[in-house]
């Protein structure tokens, strides 16, 4: 076939094609808005001017210690401002951000920084003994900055080879700009439990991070200059790419070190933050402050959401206090959120409990997700938009992720059939707003995080008076689901209570993993002795 008189002469050069970027919304913000607010914390106040001299000191800094482009480099902090920088400096000196789950023990951290071979890892004192632990447990060691936090974390404990301000004074402020040399190239990593103990490595690229944080944007409508309060972790997702959105933006970051609700409201109040997400926990939190603690606002504050479904008595409440809720739905492999209930003007004379209904639908896809669907996850023919045929949520788009890690058989899994596969169950409703019914894979979304039934299982069975155990979510009002497990004993055993299995449990897990109840009972099965976990969720549902 002849070439086309369209590609005749017309080369891809420097001037015409350059690859997306995240770091392009950052130099771009500094270089038209330096003097603009770009991060608030507690007494810290800086510009973006600042902050883009600070990422650029990092990136260099961190080239000068020898770390390679292409190599990992760890984030374990809570919502600071090193946090956020990190999100820019890192990939800007080529390297792959792998921010941590700050609420997970030595094991689990011990495996990723392994995993992912980080050279590298900026710690936070309040996770010193954790990283340090894990850190032992390690043939290749990373290079250790510790982050200091002198107004809230003041007697913190240096474990590293120099503080993160020393080593920012080591880097050149004026290190050059560069954006990859091909957009497929890997901006981040962040891990997920998945449905097993061994989390997946999932990959992301700098085309993907640039496009879901634009489609931040639009989902949102989000103004120029926007105050965005760091509710959600930077951590989960990268923020679910809002780093990287706020930067475009021109907005300003506003840290919060620790999620509390009368924290949340007094910064919204005083600081006159206009967006903020997080977990539906976070919402029920302002929802039943003291009315003493409750503040007044008389500007618009918006409120994204994702997780396991908030009630609706939740997300009404919230309403109330003059907060407008956008759900979204999505999952680490691609990038956070990529879908959302968009909303209709229609339903804006609904009744506020239908409404709330409405809106705890996952609805629509993203603008920058190229497609969504309801399907067979075998024969991928689309469900009926019945609203109660139930298949399988596929989705596929420039914001995929890039595969797992070091896994390519669970990678080709995945994105089977040129679709990725969520495991999440649904229906798909006649407006074309999906709806989320069950969870094929069992996860337990917790406050925002993912908890593996089998890994809470392995736990489980490990007590010597555990004959059978099975784990599934139970309905929380404060944490969405939490583990809720139905344990078969052992025959003259002798006494064992719920609060044994529980302690059990958080000796060898994260906390917030730990079953919060437990009921000793024979478990359903099939005939060929499969656990009928549908039975054990509405018995759990009831209790």
């Amino acid at each position: 076939m002849s070439q086309s008189i369209f590609e005749q002469g017309l080369p891809k050069t420097p001037a015409n094609h350059v690859a997306l970027s995240p770091l392009t919304f950052i130099e771009r913000t500094a270089s038209v808005y330096p003097d603009y607010p770009a991060m608030v914390y507690g007494e810290i106040r800086r510009d973006w001017g600042t902050t883009w001299e600070r990422c650029r000191r990092l990136a260099s800094a961190l080239e000068k210690r020898g770390v390679q482009p292409g190599q990992a480099v760890a984030a374990m902090l809570p919502n600071v401002p090193a946090m956020f920088e990190a999100h820019f400096g890192v990939p800007l000196a080529g390297c792959v951000l792998n921010t941590l789950n700050i609420r997970l023990d030595a094991d689990a951290i011990a495996y990723m920084l392994e995993h992912g071979e980080a050279k590298a890892i900026l710690v936070d004192p309040e996770f010193a003994d954790v990283i340090e632990e894990a850190v032992a447990k390690l043939v290749n060691k990373p290079l250790i900055i510790d982050v200091a936090d002198e107004q809230f974390m003041a007697d913190g404990r240096a474990i590293g080879e120099l503080e993160y301000e020393a080593l920012l004074g080591q880097g050149d402020p004026a290190y050059p700009y560069r954006l990859p040399e091909d957009e497929w190239q890997a901006i981040s990593l962040n891990y997920t439990s998945g449905t097993t103990g061994k989390p997946k490595g999932v990959v992301y690229h700098h085309r993907g991070a640039y496009l879901n944080a634009v489609s931040n944007i639009l989902v949102w409508a989000m103004p120029h200059h926007p105050v965005y309060l760091w509710t959600l972790p930077m951590f989960h997702c990268n923020g679910w790419c809002f780093p990287w959105t706020i930067a475009a933006t021109a907005g300003t970051n506003v840290c919060l070190r620790k999620v509390e609700p009368k924290k949340v409201m007094d910064l919204i109040a005083d600081e006159g933050v206009s967006h903020f997400s997080g977990a539906p926990i976070v919402l029920n939190g302002l929802v039943n402050l003291p009315d003493e603690e409750k503040r007044e606002f008389d500007h618009p504050v918006k409120v994204t959401t994702a997780g396991a479904a908030p009630p609706a008595s939740v997300i009404a409440g919230v309403e109330t206090l003059g907060i407008d809720v956008t759900h979204v739905y999505g999952l680490t492999e691609v990038y956070g959120p990529v879908t959302s209930c968009a909303w209709r003007e229609a339903w804006d004379e609904l009744p506020m409990e239908e409404r709330a209904k409405l809106k705890s639908r996952q609805g629509v896809r993203y603008p920058m997700l190229e497609a969504l669907c309801v399907a067979d996850p075998n024969t991928l023919e689309p469900a009926p938009k019945d609203g109660e045929t139930i298949g399988e949520i596929l989705m596929r788009g420039n914001n995929m992720m890039k595969g797992y890690l070091k896994n390519p058989a669970a990678t080709e899994q995945a994105m089977e059939g040129g679709w990725y596969h969520t495991g999440d169950l649904a229906v798909w409703h006649a407006d074309g707003y999906i709806e989320i019914k069950d969870r094929s894979k069992d996860i337990i979304i917790s406050g925002g995080e993912n908890i593996s039934t089998i890994e809470v299982e392995d736990a489980i069975y490990s007590h010597p008076a555990v004959e059978e155990a099975a784990v599934v979510a139970k309905p929380d009002e404060k944490w969405g689901e939490t583990p809720c497990a139905f344990v078969k004993l052992k025959v003259g055993f002798g006494e064992v209570t719920e609060a044994d299995i529980i302690a059990h449990c958080r000796e060898r897990l994260a906390g917030f993993k730990a079953p919060k109840t437990v009921i000793f009972t024979d478990l359903p099965k099939t005939s060929t002795g499969k656990i009928q976990k549908f039975v054990l969720r509405e018995e759990a549902r009831n209790q």
